[in-house]
């Protein structure tokens, strides 16, 4: 299944489809999932500003973790920035879609690793509109706590010097 195009499904905690892109499978060990993905069209993200036509992302996924990573460079390969999203455990099905449930706590992390915590508000809101549970709550904090300790002490991948360099030319598609 390496190196096939496969469809991310970020979704809310009802399951309905909040984004959906689609990506390359890069590469999978034990219970992580490298997803490379690269923008057709620009797109401006309230946070992230302008991202340009051939910006490209290295998506890390854990099949056991509350959160993933993606690490955006620019279309001539300089790095951009992390960002971080508290998420449930991803599922990687058979026909090659990766579904994950998006709790709406982000991370953004700059090229210096100063770093910003976002839609804490946004997480209060939902989980009292779609009732999370109270072991949600407590997996979502416990994740940004690690996210947060993983930036502070260069943990991989904020460490990984292994993605300075774009993806293959193929065609993919992402629509943040």
């Amino acid at each position: 299944m390496i190196n096939k195009e496969i469809i991310v499904n970020s979704r809310k905690f009802d399951f309905g489809i909040h984004r959906t892109w689609k990506g390359r499978l890069a590469a999978t060990e034990e219970s992580l999932i490298l997803v490379l993905g690269r923008f057709e069209s620009e797109v401006r993200h309230e946070k992230l500003g302008i991202i340009r036509p051939g910006t490209f992302s290295y998506e890390y996924y854990w099949l056991d973790r509350w959160y993933s990573v993606f690490r955006f460079h620019e279309p001539d390969g300089a790095f951009r920035n992390f960002y971080c999203n508290v998420n449930q455990p991803p599922v990687l099905n058979d026909t090659g879609e990766l579904d994950y449930v998006d709790l709406d706590i982000d991370i953004l992390v700059t090229e210096d690793f100063s770093y910003e915590i976002l839609d804490l508000d946004e997480f209060e809101s939902n989980s009292r509109r779609y009732s999370y549970p109270e072991q949600t709550v407590f997996k979502a904090e416990d994740a940004l706590k690690e996210l947060e300790l993983m930036i502070i002490n260069r943990e991989f991948p904020f460490n990984d010097n292994s993605a300075l360099q774009p993806p293959p030319k193929a065609s993919i598609s992402c629509e943040a």
